[in-house]
């Protein structure tokens, strides 16, 4: 009797293990996010809507709603305002995704308060990809027009003591990978020069106006393999 105690307990031993070994080859594993987050920081005089074509791009190509955030921030304040703003945004998306660090993609005047999160404000161990789309690194003489009206404005005029403070030392601090994507004939960063930063991946992709650069699909098929 006891013999056979003995052989229905390793028979039920092994049933219950060879079950165990199914459940843990077939269980789904958790996954790692595919994706850096992305966070879009748009120009002056706009707003979250001038990245719809690319959110929708990035969305064909695989990119989850959760990993791009596309946001709304007031454009007429100072930079360094958005600049703290854009930290509390990063914050927060890293947090909802659980990534450790995130791209960000910016256009126009997004490069500036963008810039100075990644200089002044530590986001250098935040954010993996630095992508500038037609932006105004250095600055540019058309904001001469609405810089007595604006502050944002004022601080993007070539020269100005915001722009000079930001290139001042290294213009691509940190472990980051930065690059520029400019045209040769965008009306709104002048001189086309502005737009380069030193120490950065610098992309001319010929005559694009300033207003479609964030909207083209090659430029952003150029910006998608850059943070991939």
């Amino acid at each position: 009797m006891q013999r056979r105690k003995r052989r229905i307990a390793a028979v039920l031993s092994a049933a219950v293990t060879s079950l165990l070994l199914s459940l843990s080859v077939s269980a789904p594993t958790a996954h790692a996010a595919t994706h850096d987050p992305i966070v879009f920081v748009h120009g002056i005089s706009s707003s979250s809507s001038s990245w719809d074509d690319w959110v929708a791009y990035f969305k064909a190509d695989g990119y989850t709603a959760a990993e791009l955030d596309a946001w709304t921030y007031s454009w007429s304040q100072s930079n360094a305002t958005t600049a703290a703003q854009l930290a509390t945004e990063i914050k927060n998306l890293r947090a909802r995704t659980g990534a450790s660090k995130v791209d960000v993609v910016v256009h126009s005047m997004g490069a500036l308060s963008s810039r100075y999160y990644l200089k002044n404000l530590g986001g250098t161990a935040f954010v993996d990809d630095f992508v500038s789309v037609a932006g105004t690194n250095h600055g540019t003489s058309v904001a001469s027009l609405c810089s007595w009206l604006y502050r944002s404005c004022a601080e993007m005029v070539t020269g100005s003591s915001f722009v000079t403070a930001l290139n001042s030392g290294d213009e691509t601090p940190g472990s980051v990978n930065y690059a520029t994507y400019w045209s040769n004939c965008d009306a709104a960063v002048d001189p086309d020069s502005s737009a380069l930063l030193s120490g950065a991946t610098n992309v001319g992709v010929g005559c694009i106006s300033h207003d479609e650069m964030n909207n083209d699909h090659g430029v952003y098929a150029q910006v998608r393999a850059f943070v991939e």
